[in-house]
């Protein structure tokens, strides 16, 4: 019988966010794939963990798979953990997790801290929808079209951003979003926690002045929606009668459409009911 592979978040900086049963499952693991095994020895320190720790990063991850999945196959369960966050996101352990998934080998998630949503509970930016985006494309051609594509979503998007490469970053995000509002998150859990509101514009010339510390995460608001037209609107409304919505299921399925306000989608679709009730 197959061992399990448990993709394990670990804290992105205060260690009494790891939950009892990740510790327990790190602990009771017979191999451990750390990003850094030297890193995440506080932490293996810290469970009790007796496992093998085995490197496992961006650079050795495929190189690796053959021999993870034999460790696997032969019963052994196997953790999986980055240096802090949630593995597979923005992190290795992609390739490994599909691997298990067409080799028949259980995968168990254990959930817990992840930058991005971490930044996001506090941005006070909408949550309803949102884009996470990793880090910018290194090279500034690749870069500034992905940048150029994230600033037409119309949703919150979120980046990390490495402390050392803000100076020639910040500039390209500043030319794609312009003044759109934006929360930089900075050493989230940690000692000196900041969140540092404004507009992308704004935080790029803030960082380019002062050069940040500790690894960051920018949340940036959506591309506002255009409102619809009065035009849009009625024809819209004449649709949506003539295929025989009326009431609730109207004013649904006009916000859902259009973008309207609740309160507006109903006033909308009552508008149909009086004009009957008039005639």
């Amino acid at each position: 019988m197959s061992g399990v592979l448990y993709v394990i978040a670990t804290p992105i900086g205060n260690l009494d966010d790891f939950s009892p049963r990740a510790a327990r499952a790190l602990a009771e693991a017979d191999v451990i794939l750390c990003e850094d095994t030297r890193h995440s020895k506080k932490l293996l320190d810290r469970v009790g963990a007796k496992g093998r720790p085995l490197s496992f990063h961006e650079h050795n991850e495929r190189d690796r798979l053959p021999e993870v999945l034999q460790i696997l196959k032969s019963g052994r369960n196997v953790a999986l953990i980055s240096d802090a966050g949630t593995p597979a996101l923005s992190d290795p352990g992609f390739p490994l997790v599909r691997a298990c998934r067409e080799a028949g080998v259980a995968v168990v998630p254990l959930p817990g801290p992840m930058a991005a949503v971490t930044a996001l509970m506090a941005a006070g930016l909408p949550t309803d929808r949102f884009a996470f985006l990793g880090f910018p494309p290194e090279t500034a051609g690749k870069r500034a079209q992905a940048l150029a594509e994230a600033a037409l979503l119309p949703m919150t998007v979120v980046f990390y951003l490495s402390p050392h490469k803000t100076a020639r970053q910040m500039p390209d995000l500043a030319a794609a979003f312009g003044e759109r509002p934006a929360v930089l998150a900075r050493e989230l859990t940690k000692i000196y926690e900041e969140f540092i509101v404004g507009t992308v514009a704004g935080l790029a010339a803030q960082l380019t002045a002062e050069p940040p510390k500790g690894e960051l995460v920018l949340v940036i608001q959506g591309k506002p929606e255009a409102k619809a037209t009065d035009d849009e609107k009625q024809e819209t409304l004449a649709r949506f009668t003539a295929e025989g919505l009326s009431g609730r299921r109207l004013a649904k399925a006009l916000q859902e459409r259009l973008g309207l306000p609740r309160g507006e989608a109903y006033k909308l679709a009552l508008s149909v009911d009086e004009t009957a009730g008039d005639e």
